[in-house]
């Protein structure tokens, strides 16, 4: 079993499911979030709570799917979870999104996301695999 600390609510970072996707050359980043009642351990994924954040996540961009074809924008990091803390998600993750919706520069987008999440994680799936979390930073 994984070792966690519990948190209290104020303290205990955020926990984001997001998408990096392009749909009929239109940018778009749908996020799913959570704050997290017990927090993984370094060097653990929060399984559980990242699980069901890509679900969520996963179920809205299927939906957005009968608007047009979609496509990943950053390959295999185009479906993350990210560890942010509480303080992060009133200006900075808007500013954050608002900056590659316009510019659709990636790499910068990124760059900007690992100086603001705490952790980060690619999340992926391989056939007769379970989803995988694999830590990015």
């Amino acid at each position: 079993m994984a070792s966690t600390w519990a948190a209290s609510l104020a303290d205990s970072p955020y926990l984001v499911a997001l998408a990096l996707c392009d749909q009929g050359g239109r940018r778009l980043m749908p996020l799913a979030g959570r704050s997290q009642q017990v927090v993984a351990a370094e060097g653990e994924a929060p399984e559980q709570l990242g699980h069901a954040l890509a679900l969520e996540l996963l179920l809205r961009v299927w939906q957005r799917s009968d608007d047009g074809a979609l496509s990943r924008a950053a390959a295999s990091s185009s479906l993350l979870l990210v560890e942010l803390p509480m303080e992060a998600l009133p200006e900075q993750l808007p500013a954050l999104k608002a900056d590659w919706l316009t510019s659709g520069d990636t790499e910068a987008c990124l760059l900007a996301l690992k100086a603001v999440a705490q952790r980060a994680w690619t999340i992926s799936v391989a056939k007769f695999q379970p989803v995988t979390l694999t830590l990015l930073w």
